[in-house]
């Protein structure tokens, strides 16, 4: 008999656009981590679609790789990078100047930057906590600061996508800091919907599953390779059967922040196959996060 198990089906092809070309021609996006990753990917449906980007990242040396490969996109507008630690506030305020000196205030900022590395709970040094911390929430708020004060300035609308984390709901296990950050980011979501929809400017947030792309870090690279399924095999582990594809997280964010999502505002989008929902009749033996990560016991 047919298994008749084949989980979501696959997305349309690369290169295939969600919304109307030139749907953010004359538009500036302006997205943080647009350097490489997810990040990258989402600036990339944005340039497919017309727009200016403006990408920012702490590494100009990746900055440069995207723009190239950024401005190739067909329907691309212009593109240019600004080198930024969102951590720092005045220059934050300098990448917003840049910005408006080359292409005019942004239209929609897309707050991807973040760090995070898995570590149990008591093992986080104050140090590893603020720089996971201040850079997810902190630098995310300092970049939604100045573009919301631009625009209530200017009188001007304006859309923020802030990328989150399905533990922001749940919690993360391994991930205390992280998910400490992201709960913020998604209550900065429904805290400035209130706030500043009455001034047209509306913020949603973007929650990706599990999108493998050549630039994650090592640890998450090593941990999906070694529960990977055999070659050719369904990915038993997701609902959907599948991971997702980089294009159809930017396909989301480009509908977020468009004309067409315009009574959407105060929302989390959740794009992962229904992962994060995934309960068990009879729950597993539980495991520490110490035995999970080979940490041997916790001792002084």
């Amino acid at each position: 008999m047919e298994n008749p198990l084949r989980g979501l089906p696959a997305p349309p092809p690369s290169g295939a656009a969600a919304l109307p070309p030139g749907t953010y021609a004359g538009q500036v996006v302006l997205v943080t981590g647009g350097g490489t990753g997810l990040g990258k990917a989402i600036a990339t449906e944005f340039a497919r679609l017309g727009a200016d980007l403006v990408i920012a990242s702490r590494r100009a040396e990746q900055l440069e790789a995207a723009c190239k490969e950024l401005a190739a996109v067909p329907g691309a507008g212009r593109v240019t990078a600004a080198v930024c630690d969102i951590r720092d506030p005045e220059r934050v305020a300098e990448v917003f100047d840049a910005a408006q000196a080359a292409f005019g205030l942004p239209d929609v900022l897309v707050n991807n930057a973040a760090a995070n590395f898995p570590s149990p709970a008591e093992d986080l040094s104050p140090n590893a906590w603020r720089a996971v911390v201040d850079i997810t929430l902190t630098g995310t708020w300092f970049m939604t600061r100045e573009f919301g004060r631009r625009h209530l300035a200017a009188g001007t609308p304006g859309s923020i996508v802030n990328i989150g984390a399905s533990y922001a709901w749940t919690g993360g296990p391994g991930f205390a800091h992280s998910a400490a950050a992201k709960a913020g980011v998604k209550n900065l979501v429904e805290t400035l919907a209130v706030e500043w929809g009455p001034y047209g400017i509306q913020i949603n947030g973007l929650v990706p599953g599990l999108f493998p792309h050549a630039d994650m870090t090592e640890d998450i690279r090593g941990g999906l390779e070694r529960a990977a399924p055999a070659p050719g095999a369904r990915d038993a582990r997701q609902p959907a059967l599948r991971f997702g594809a980089p294009r159809e997280l930017g396909w989301a964010a480009t509908f977020l922040a468009s004309p067409y999502a315009r009574f959407v505002t105060g929302h989390t989008l959740v794009v992962d196959g229904a992962n994060w929902q995934r309960r068990s009749v009879v729950n597993p033996e539980v495991v520490t996060v110490r035995e999970q990560l080979g940490r041997g016991a916790f001792g002084p």
